[in-house]
Protein backbone atom coordinates (compact mmCIF):
# COMPACT_ATOMS: atom_id res chain seq x y z
CA UNK A 1 0.00 0.00 0.00
CA UNK A 2 1.05 3.56 -0.64
CA UNK A 3 -0.11 6.93 0.51
CA UNK A 4 -1.13 8.97 -2.50
CA UNK A 5 -1.01 12.72 -2.93
CA UNK A 6 -4.38 14.34 -2.26
CA UNK A 7 -5.45 16.80 -4.94
CA UNK A 8 -6.21 20.18 -3.42
CA UNK A 9 -8.74 22.88 -4.32
CA UNK A 10 -7.87 24.46 -7.65
CA UNK A 11 -6.71 21.19 -9.24
CA UNK A 12 -8.85 20.78 -12.38
CA UNK A 13 -9.22 17.01 -11.90
CA UNK A 14 -11.54 17.68 -8.96
CA UNK A 15 -14.21 19.16 -11.24
CA UNK A 16 -14.14 16.41 -13.86
CA UNK A 17 -16.59 13.51 -14.11
CA UNK A 18 -15.25 10.03 -13.52
CA UNK A 19 -15.58 6.99 -15.74
CA UNK A 20 -17.22 3.76 -14.70
CA UNK A 21 -14.88 0.95 -13.66
CA UNK A 22 -15.07 -1.82 -16.24
CA UNK A 23 -12.07 -3.98 -15.29
CA UNK A 24 -11.81 -5.54 -11.85
CA UNK A 25 -8.15 -6.47 -11.67
CA UNK A 26 -5.11 -6.04 -9.44
CA UNK A 27 -4.73 -2.40 -10.47
CA UNK A 28 -8.16 -1.59 -8.99
CA UNK A 29 -7.35 -3.50 -5.80
CA UNK A 30 -4.10 -1.54 -5.45
CA UNK A 31 -5.95 1.76 -5.96
CA UNK A 32 -8.52 0.87 -3.28
CA UNK A 33 -5.78 -0.21 -0.85
CA UNK A 34 -3.89 3.04 -1.48
CA UNK A 35 -7.07 5.10 -1.02
CA UNK A 36 -7.72 3.42 2.34
CA UNK A 37 -4.18 4.15 3.49
CA UNK A 38 -4.36 7.74 2.25
CA UNK A 39 -7.71 8.33 3.97
CA UNK A 40 -6.44 6.91 7.28
CA UNK A 41 -3.19 8.86 7.12
CA UNK A 42 -5.14 12.10 6.63
CA UNK A 43 -7.81 11.34 9.28
CA UNK A 44 -10.59 11.33 6.69
CA UNK A 45 -13.91 9.50 6.74
CA UNK A 46 -14.14 9.23 2.96
CA UNK A 47 -12.11 9.67 -0.20
CA UNK A 48 -12.95 9.46 -3.90
CA UNK A 49 -10.87 8.60 -6.96
CA UNK A 50 -10.46 12.18 -8.23
CA UNK A 51 -9.00 13.22 -4.88
CA UNK A 52 -6.02 10.97 -5.57
CA UNK A 53 -5.85 11.91 -9.24
CA UNK A 54 -7.79 8.96 -10.67
CA UNK A 55 -10.88 9.61 -12.80
CA UNK A 56 -12.63 6.35 -11.97
CA UNK A 57 -15.86 5.84 -10.01
CA UNK A 58 -14.37 4.57 -6.77
CA UNK A 59 -14.99 5.63 -3.18
CA UNK A 60 -13.65 4.47 0.17
CA UNK A 61 -15.77 5.41 3.17
CA UNK A 62 -15.81 4.82 6.90
CA UNK A 63 -19.23 3.49 7.91
CA UNK A 64 -19.88 2.39 11.49
CA UNK A 65 -16.18 1.80 12.17
CA UNK A 66 -15.69 -0.38 9.10
CA UNK A 67 -14.21 0.67 5.80
CA UNK A 68 -16.41 0.20 2.75
CA UNK A 69 -15.14 0.15 -0.81
CA UNK A 70 -17.71 1.40 -3.31
CA UNK A 71 -17.05 0.86 -6.98
CA UNK A 72 -19.47 2.50 -9.43
CA UNK A 73 -21.76 3.63 -6.59
CA UNK A 74 -25.14 5.19 -7.18
CA UNK A 75 -27.76 6.40 -4.77
CA UNK A 76 -30.98 4.48 -5.35
CA UNK A 77 -33.00 5.82 -2.39
CA UNK A 78 -32.72 8.71 0.01
CA UNK A 79 -34.95 10.06 2.74
CA UNK A 80 -35.07 12.74 5.37
CA UNK A 81 -32.82 15.75 5.63
CA UNK A 82 -30.07 16.90 7.93
CA UNK A 83 -27.85 19.91 8.25
CA UNK A 84 -24.32 18.77 8.92
CA UNK A 85 -20.87 20.27 9.19
CA UNK A 86 -18.67 19.05 6.36
CA UNK A 87 -15.04 19.34 5.52
CA UNK A 88 -13.03 17.83 2.70
CA UNK A 89 -9.52 16.44 2.38
CA UNK A 90 -9.20 18.51 -0.80
CA UNK A 91 -10.09 21.71 1.11
CA UNK A 92 -7.90 21.47 4.21
CA UNK A 93 -9.06 23.58 7.12
CA UNK A 94 -12.31 24.64 5.42
CA UNK A 95 -15.71 23.66 6.79
CA UNK A 96 -19.30 24.45 5.99
CA UNK A 97 -22.84 23.50 6.86
CA UNK A 98 -24.62 21.50 4.14
CA UNK A 99 -28.02 19.85 3.73
CA UNK A 100 -27.84 16.14 2.99
CA UNK A 101 -30.25 13.21 3.20
CA UNK A 102 -30.61 11.59 6.63
CA UNK A 103 -30.61 8.11 5.06
CA UNK A 104 -29.35 6.71 1.77
CA UNK A 105 -29.38 3.37 0.06
CA UNK A 106 -26.76 2.80 -2.59
CA UNK A 107 -26.03 0.20 -5.19
CA UNK A 108 -22.35 -0.45 -5.80
CA UNK A 109 -19.82 -3.12 -6.69
CA UNK A 110 -16.97 -4.48 -4.63
CA UNK A 111 -13.36 -4.77 -5.79
CA UNK A 112 -14.24 -8.03 -7.57
CA UNK A 113 -17.24 -6.61 -9.43
CA UNK A 114 -19.92 -8.19 -7.24
CA UNK A 115 -22.97 -5.92 -6.79
CA UNK A 116 -24.27 -5.09 -3.33
CA UNK A 117 -26.50 -2.57 -1.60
CA UNK A 118 -25.53 -0.49 1.40
CA UNK A 119 -27.75 1.55 3.68
CA UNK A 120 -26.34 4.38 5.76
CA UNK A 121 -27.68 7.17 7.91
CA UNK A 122 -26.60 10.37 9.61
CA UNK A 123 -22.86 11.10 9.21
CA UNK A 124 -22.22 8.07 7.01
CA UNK A 125 -25.10 9.04 4.68
CA UNK A 126 -23.73 12.58 4.36
CA UNK A 127 -20.21 11.27 3.74
CA UNK A 128 -21.41 8.90 1.02
CA UNK A 129 -23.29 11.73 -0.72
CA UNK A 130 -20.18 13.94 -0.43
CA UNK A 131 -17.93 11.30 -2.00
CA UNK A 132 -20.41 10.37 -4.75
CA UNK A 133 -20.58 14.09 -5.58
CA UNK A 134 -16.80 13.98 -6.17
CA UNK A 135 -17.41 11.35 -8.86
CA UNK A 136 -19.50 13.90 -10.78
CA UNK A 137 -17.02 16.75 -10.26
CA UNK A 138 -19.24 18.40 -7.64
CA UNK A 139 -17.35 19.92 -4.72
CA UNK A 140 -18.81 20.28 -1.24
CA UNK A 141 -18.45 24.06 -1.27
CA UNK A 142 -21.16 24.23 -3.95
CA UNK A 143 -23.53 22.60 -1.44
CA UNK A 144 -22.57 24.79 1.53
CA UNK A 145 -25.29 26.87 3.16
CA UNK A 146 -22.78 28.69 5.34
CA UNK A 147 -19.01 28.45 5.74
CA UNK A 148 -17.86 28.16 9.36
CA UNK A 149 -14.64 28.74 11.25
CA UNK A 150 -13.56 25.67 13.25
CA UNK A 151 -10.40 27.18 14.74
Amino acid sequence: MAIRKIRISGDPILTKKTKKVEEFRERLAQLLDDMQETMKENNGIGIAGPQVGVLRSVVVILNDDCICELVNPEIVESSGEQEITEGCLSFPGQYGITRRPMKVKILAQDRNGKEFTLEAEKLAAAAICHEIDHLSGILFKSRVIKMIDKN
